[in-house]
């Protein structure tokens, strides 16, 4: 046999590899909430066919792993990026991404930070072809048959909270920094950056997921009214706040529906006792089953938009 026939069949072979491969790879109809193992901070992973939504990166490369891990190597776009508040457990890991993946689309608010890293993902995100939104509570998405709805903050909580870093020439130009979409770091704020913490509601047919950030307990109040008005049914699954902090789930939050699932990503042994007791008591109160990274690894869900594969812990 020549050569050219030998490589001709060689690439035929892998060709057909290839093929199957990507045929075992792509999960169809299920769509599979992650939330990554980081260690003390947030990435969240949601992955249907070949669409990716992935919520904070973490504080460091282990949400790197999380992506080789679940995505096929080929594969090197993500459709939606959601940065949820700019501190360094939730946007460090960030950076390795947008180095490694292209994006099709940011979601970040405007605040800054002074942090020399943040400015590195600003710089990152700011040549590449990514599509930066500065999220409000009006705006949604649809990806594919996922739907992503912003809950808060509202433009006008960033209008009150919030002072421009670039020269104030009038009072129109601030207004416009403050609610403008495609800038990263346009205004600063007195407010702790947990307060900004963008919160969205992910719906896939009958399955909801909500993603609350660092949200504190007046912020958790406000958010249960909020799901009261718009959601009139049982709710699946909901990020814990705050990493399970005491400070970050309330009461009302939690009786704003009839939630199964209270996913906690938190550190093995971290130095800041998450999470707390009392939040392991109220979740427990609530009979919603509680799952740990810090536990468990990586927490994978699925869901048909019907059903529900829960790990057991």
């Amino acid at each position: 046999m020549s050569n050219r026939w030998k490589l001709f069949i060689f690439l035929l072979v892998l060709m057909a590899v290839t093929l199957w491969l990507a045929a075992i790879s792509y999960p169809g109809r299920n769509l599979r909430v992650i939330a990554c193992d980081v260690g003390q901070g947030d990435a969240f992973l949601v992955i249907r066919g070949k669409t990716e939504i992935l919520v904070d990166g973490g504080p460091g490369n282990k949400v790197i792993n999380c992506l080789n891990n679940y995505l096929p190597f080929w594969d090197r776009e993500i459709e939606v990026i959601v940065l949820t508040h700019p501190q360094a457990d939730h946007y460090s890991g960030l950076i390795e991404v947008f180095e490694n993946y292209s994006v099709k689309y940011f979601l970040a608010n405007a605040l800054d930070s002074s942090s020399s890293n943040y400015s590195v993902l600003k710089s990152l995100v700011g040549g590449s072809q990514t599509v930066i939104i500065n999220p409000t509570s009006s705006v949604s998405m649809r990806l594919d048959l996922i739907y992503l709805d912003i809950l808060s903050p509202s433009s006008e909580f960033l209008a009150d909270n919030s002072v421009t870093t670039y020269e104030q020439k009038d009072r129109r130009t601030k207004e416009l920094y403050q609610t403008n979409n495609g800038v990263l770091g346009a205004y600063t704020s007195e407010q702790d950056p947990n307060q900004f913490s963008i919160v969205a509601m992910l719906s896939y047919g009958e399955f909801d997921a909500l993603f609350t950030g660092d949200i504190d307990n007046k912020l958790s109040d406000d958010l249960a009214e909020i799901i009261k008005q718009k959601y009139n049914k049982p709710l699946e699954y909901i990020k814990v706040p705050h990493h399970g902090s005491k400070n970050g789930l309330s009461q009302s939050l939690l009786g704003s529906s009839n939630w199964k699932i209270g996913v906690i990503s938190v550190g093995k042994n971290n130095s800041y006792g998450h999470p707390h007791q009392e939040v392991l008591k109220i979740l427990g109160e609530k009979d919603i089953k509680i799952l740990r990274t810090d536990e468990m690894g990586d927490v994978v869900i699925a869901t048909d938009g019907k059903n529900l594969i829960i790990p057991e812990n």
